[in-house]
């Protein structure tokens, strides 16, 4: 989870598939061992693709929160001018949660007031009472 940085990059495949590019500052909030609060911030590189890529792409614009859950990829290639292997680990996202409610300007995506809804509040969400059920309370 972090703040976009920069609009997302749309680009699209031979074949019509969409590729979506952006990145996310992810901060880290910690008291150090002498006893200050501090702040470490990470950028992540995250792609996209297909449909979630197009809603990414329709949907989420430079500084808005954005949850991402997806794989690890590590890119490898050797530098034209040093001739040096480079490598850079990436997110390549498969789903995405807004944290903001969804833009008024866009039709149909507007609560019936007019008014954008609120993200959720995940910390407040109840626990699921009992987090190993027996076999026969498994609904399928």
């Amino acid at each position: 989870m972090g703040n976009v940085t920069r609009d997302p990059e749309i680009r699209y495949t031979p074949k019509g598939t969409a590729i979506v590019e952006l990145s996310l500052a992810i901060n880290r909030n910690f008291t150090g061992e002498d006893g200050q609060k501090k702040q470490e911030t990470t950028f992540v590189d995250v792609t996209f693709w297909a449909r979630v890529g197009e809603i990414v792409h329709k949907y989420v614009k430079k500084g808005n929160p954005l949850f991402v859950e997806g794989r690890l990829q590590l890119d490898t290639w050797e530098d034209k001018n040093t001739h040096e292997k480079r490598s850079k680990l990436k997110i390549v996202g498969e789903n995405i949660q807004l944290l903001t409610g969804r833009p008024q300007s866009e039709p149909g995506v507007t609560s019936p007031t007019g008014r954008t809804k609120p993200a959720p509040d995940l910390s407040r969400r109840p626990r699921d009472p009992d987090p190993d059920p027996e076999p026969d309370d498994i609904p399928f």
